[in-house]
């Protein structure tokens, strides 16, 4: 543990050529709301916009020697690409990137920005699984170093500075840490550094609903595969923790994650970005959107790290829509309309004075005495909706609420 330290403390001095210490900030707004001290790790402002650049760049540095700065090869759709992107171009390496097909334009040209000459991006598998093997059928052909994103001691050891930065900017040891939790590189690096240098500071862990695998991998004693993966959390969305981040973490409880439901990370995202200014990016609002389910926090010292804010605002849109599905305030509804004038009038008769349509979809059949409509609801208050299914009922009109309904709401919203 003492050389992990001390690894760390290296690390962390080398960082220094990139970037200075991200902030540590105290937050007014949630310390306000959950009655604590609440500080925020803004890893949002590394020059990639997340903490992977520490990783990538500590496995990079005890590769590289002068003359012979090497190639290196990693696979991701995101934060780990662009930190490699960075770290190559910082040392001189060549970088060969691989990402999937479906990887947004937008993704792809910043991690071009950020290593400029000295990478090359492939686009190679609609699915991660299949750019990985990609990767790694071409590492090995090339002779070349694969960077791992999360499961490789150099990475951990990267993301580790993390937490030693944290205890200096703050001077003291914190109650709580809140650590969002993907591949589990980060919490296992800063969990091992405090173990020894803050022995009672608590952890908690934040984890998307639909990529839960630390939790599925505490249940089970051992590393599992998730089934399926909710991508939309894309910086945390991992089927399978990685194996040497576990046996970091494998002393900590199923009780100790926290699983945030994707909506309501939305709703996170939007309330920091109209109350505070940040822009956060899904896996970046983790550890902020379970503060709510940790229990009472009053008076106590916590630490939530931000983990990114490469946020693509063409998704703010979704982003907006699931948060408001989430509070209640929206819903869709599948309409069963007589076709006789004045049908839409009565429909429209029903409507509270602070609800709002959003969307109206209506084809009159022929020869029908019925028709659908698809119709979107926005309001005030989650009452008001309720409210309105119950005239709706008493109407006679008949309906079918698809607000929740993945299939049906993804192929008709």
């Amino acid at each position: 543990m003492e050389n992990f330290v001390a690894a760390v403390r290296l690390a962390e001095a080398a960082l220094r050529d990139l970037f200075e210490p991200t902030p540590l900030q105290r937050n007014d707004h949630l310390s306000a709301k959950y009655g604590a001290d609440i500080w925020l790790k803004r890893e949002d402002l590394t020059p990639v916009r997340s903490y992977k650049l520490r990783g990538a760049f500590n496995a990079m540095r005890k590769q590289v020697t002068p003359g012979a700065p090497g190639h290196f090869v990693c696979a991701s759709a995101g934060n780990h690409a662009q930190g490699v992107a960075y770290a190559c171009r910082h040392f001189g390496a060549r970088g060969t990137i691989f990402m999937p097909i479906t990887t947004p334009g937008q993704k792809i040209d910043k991690t071009r920005m950020f290593g400029g000459d000295a990478i090359e991006i492939v686009l190679k598998g609609d699915y991660f699984d299949q750019t990985l093997a990609a990767a790694q059928a071409f590492c090995a052909e090339q002779g070349a170093q694969f960077l791992s994103p999360f499961d490789a001691p150099d990475v951990i050891e990267g993301q580790a500075t993390v937490g030693m930065e944290m205890l200096a900017q703050l001077g003291r040891a914190p109650d709580l840490v809140v650590l969002p939790v993907g591949g589990g590189g980060l919490s296992a690096g800063v969990t091992k550094l405090l173990a020894t240098q803050a022995p009672d500071t608590r952890f908690a862990f934040a984890e998307p609903l639909g990529g839960a695998s630390l939790k599925a991998a505490l249940q089970e004693g051992a590393p599992v595969a998730l089934p399926a993966v909710d991508s939309f959390v894309d910086g945390a969305a991992v089927a399978r923790i990685g194996a040497l981040p576990f046996e970091a973490l494998q002393r900590f409880t199923p009780a100790d994650v926290y699983l945030a439901p994707e909506d309501r990370i939305c709703r996170t995202m939007l309330e920091m970005l109209n109350t505070e200014g940040v822009v956060l990016e899904p896996a970046g609002a983790l550890a902020l959107d379970v503060l709510g389910d940790l229990g009472d926090l009053s008076g106590k010292t916590v630490v939530a790290v931000c983990s990114g804010g490469n946020f693509d605002f063409e998704r703010l849109p979704e982003v907006k829509e699931r948060a408001q599905r989430f509070q209640g305030v929206k819903k869709y509804f599948v309409l069963r309309m007589p076709q006789r004038p004045g049908a839409l009038r009565d429909f429209l008769d029903l409507l509270g004075p602070n609800d709002d349509i959003a969307r109206f979809e209506y084809l009159k059949k022929s020869a029908r005495n019925f028709g659908s409509v698809l119709i979107g609801i926005e309001t005030s208050d989650p009452a008001n909706l309720i409210t309105l299914m119950a005239r709706l009922d008493r109407s006679g009109f008949a309906y079918r609420d698809i607000t929740n309904d993945g299939i049906l709401s993804e192929l008709l919203v």
